[in-house]
Parts: C-alpha cells; structure tokens; sequence
C-alpha cells in the first residue's frame, strides 16, 4: 500500500470522511482526497512523491506561491519569543496600520481567525449599529459556515448539493433574505418591502463561490445607492479578493465604498487570519468602546501577524505582478478554450484577473478531465463551483504545461 493511501485510510478511522473541510473530500470529481506533504513556489507535493502545479493555492491564500522564503524569515524570527499571549502585539498594530493604509476607508480594524468570523463579526455588528435584523444576501454565494448566511450558498455546499445545511433551524434564517445576484428589479421590491427593517447587503464583488463571477459594478452602485437611501449598510466580502487584484480591495477598483469589508486569506501570509473593518464610527460600536461583543483567544497571534505582514510588504513592492498574472490569466484561459474547441469539447471557462474556473457539459464530464490533469501533474480545484487560482510563483512555463496537459486531456475526451 503507497504512503498516500495509508495515511488516508488512518485519517478516515479519525476525522469526519478523512477530511476536516467538505470541499477537501474530492466527491465532486470521484475520487479519494489528495493529501499534500509540501509545497513551494507554484508546485505542490503529494505523499507518493508526485508533484503537482498548483491552482488551489490554499483556496486563494497563498498569492505569493508556496514557502516564500521572506515570510518563512519573518515567521522563524517569531517562534522564538513565543506562539500566543492573548496580548496586542506589535505586528497586530502594523499590520492594522499597514492594511489601513491600502484600504483608505478603513479607519478601525479586527483581527479575528477566519473568513466565517470576520463575516459574523460585520454582520452582528450592522445588526447593531442599525437596530435591525435583515441581512440580503445573494443565491449561491458563500460567506462562511454561520447558521444564518448557510441559506441557498455557494462553495462546498454548491459542490456537495447542499441546498441549505442540516441543523440550523428556519427560525435562524427567517431574517436572512436571498435575491439572485444582479437582479435589480428583486433588489428594489424588496428594499420597497421592508427597507427599514433591512440592517445591510453583504455581498462578493467578485464571485468566487460558484464558479467564478467577475462584477457588475452598476448592479453594486445600484446596492450601494439603496443602501444609503435606506440608511442600511453596504458589507463588502472580500475574504477571497482582498489584495488579490492589487494592494488593496476591489471596492477602491470599482469605486464603490462599502461600510464594512471582510479580509482573511492573503493578509495572513498563509496562516488562519480574518477581519472586519470600516470606519471608527461603526466599528467603536464593538466592545470594549460599545456593546457589540466579540472575544477571540487566538485573534491577532503574533505568529500569523507576523507572516501576514511580511507577507503584505513583498506583495506592496511586486505592485507589477499583479498585471502580470491577469495577463498569464488571460493566456491560460484563451488557450484552454482553444484547445477545447478544436477537440470539439464544450467548456466555460469564466476568469477576472487572476481567477477562473472551469465548466463542462455535465459533472461527469469536469470529473473525467479533472483525474486525467491530476495524472499529468495539474492540480485543480476539484468541483467546478470553486475558483481556481494563480499566483506570482506561476510563470509561462507552468501556463504552458498546463495547456498541453489540457491539450492530451481534450484529446482523450472526443476520442
């Protein structure tokens, strides 16, 4: 029995399917869970010793590539003066200041440990700060694993069929009102409907969650206008495309302020981070300024400040990478759609600067393309509603490997 397959069937006698997260599980694609040993620059390495070019990328955290050795230096400088306090530390206070800066709306900020939390924080605290209860949200999107936002959402539950999850009872829902993205006419009846009764929007600017969806800014401006006309507020999920596009958010590319934003992922340099922002106005309603409480152990660790900052720093200096990587994008995908066609194989592939995703005719169809990628050493998302990534590790050569891979893969399929 190989290393992989052992480890794994040890994992499934001690973790729920072997897996600790739904969308690890490859049941969309047909096959049993990949586990990773290591990783650098754009590769990932399995157990067996097989070595993949990686577009999961920690489900968009590692921007930079695997194990940069800048923020593998920052976070060895760390571990010597200790893991966790409970403290404020100095590089909490940076990175505060240094995200601050690259988002100029943000005048107070918290760190919490994941994208759910920094969701549930903003979303607690719009309650709070506008004496209401409605939360609109949009079909499919997914904005963490909270009770009351796990209604018609995308990601794993898009993947696994999921409609809405098991244990949260209706009475947890009843104040969350879900639209379909981009319907303005629904948007307005139901603001016409209950507008004072409505605390906020929460929304993805850009889709990640089912496929990947590149923004409507007038559908946003539209959002961002009712809101203010109805004294609700505008929170902007950026847990996924906070400083993926730029050094900063999406909202400064479409010109659109929210309220509050949501972060995670790539401001931790790799490690478990969130947070939820917005002006001191709003966000002095937290406690220990206001009434909206919110603790956490583990919020502002020093080692995750640490590499989130160390992290934000190379990513604020390589500012000419990211038109890079919407270029390397463009490449990819306008030639994994060529290859497609004239192998006479129908695929979607939808993309916005360095993120795209892939969609066939049927699931069978994503899933027989997916093993033979992953046979010649392409690591993909394993479900077709979850986004693909690149990062600045990726080169041309990779771009290139993957395009005869898809190429051989293509040809397999019309045969």
């Amino acid at each position: 029995m190989d290393e992989e397959r052992r480890l794994f069937n040890i994992a499934g006698r001690y973790l729920v399917g072997g897996v600790d997260s739904p969308v690890r599980s490859f049941n969309y694609v047909g096959i049993k869970p990949l586990l990773i040993k290591a990783g650098k620059g754009a590769r990932a390495y399995s157990y067996n010793g097989r070595r993949y070019i990686d577009y999961v990328l920690s489900w968009g955290s590692a921007i930079l590539g695997h194990a940069h050795p800048a923020v593998l230096k920052a976070i060895k400088q760390k571990l010597g003066l200790g893991l966790s306090f409970g403290m404020t530390n100095r590089a909490e206070i940076e990175l505060a200041q240094e995200i601050s800066r690259a988002i100029p709306f943000i005048e107070k900020i918290r760190f919490v440990n994941s994208g759910t939390e920094a969701v549930m924080g903003a979303v607690r605290l719009t309650r709070a700060y506008t004496g209401r209860e409605k939360i609109v949200k949009f079909a499919n999107s997914y904005h963490g694993h909270a009770d009351y936002l796990l209604a018609n959402a995308g990601s794993g539950l898009a993947t696994l069929g999921i409609p809405a999850s098991a244990g949260v009872p209706k009475d947890f829902t009843k104040h969350t009102l879900v639209l379909d993205f981009g319907d303005r006419q629904a948007l307005e009846a139901v603001f016409e409907k209950y507008g004072n009764e409505i605390a906020g929007v929460l929304v993805e600017p850009v889709g990640g969650n089912f496929g990947v969806l590149p923004p409507e800014a007038g559908f946003l401006k539209t959002i961002r206008n009712l809101t203010r006309r109805n004294r609700s507020l505008l929170i902007f999920d950026e847990v996924i495309t906070g400083f993926r596009f730029h050094f900063g958010g999406v909202c400064r590319t479409l010109k659109i302020t929210p309220d509050l934003i949501c972060l995670g992922k790539i401001i931790g340099g790799g490690l478990p981070i969130g947070a939820y922002a917005g002006s001191a106005k709003i966000m002095n309603n937290l406690a220990p300024l206001g009434k909206v409480y919110q603790a956490s152990t583990f919020a502002g660790n020093p080692i995750v400040m640490q590499a989130g900052l160390a992290a934000l720093k190379i990513v604020k200096r390589s500012k000419g990478s990211y038109s890079r990587l919407k270029d390397l994008n463009a490449y990819l995908c306008v030639n994994l759609k060529k290859e497609a066609l004239s192998c006479g194989v129908t695929l979607e592939i939808s993309h916005y600067e360095s993120m795209f995703s892939l969609r066939f005719k049927s699931r069978d169809k994503f899933a027989g393309f997916y093993k033979m990628m992953l046979d010649r050493g392409i690591l993909l998302a394993p479900s077709e509603f979850e986004a693909n990534f690149l990062s600045f590790a990726h080169t041309k050569n990779e771009a290139d490997k993957t395009i005869l891979a898809a190429r051989s893969a293509f040809r397999r399929m019309r045969n």
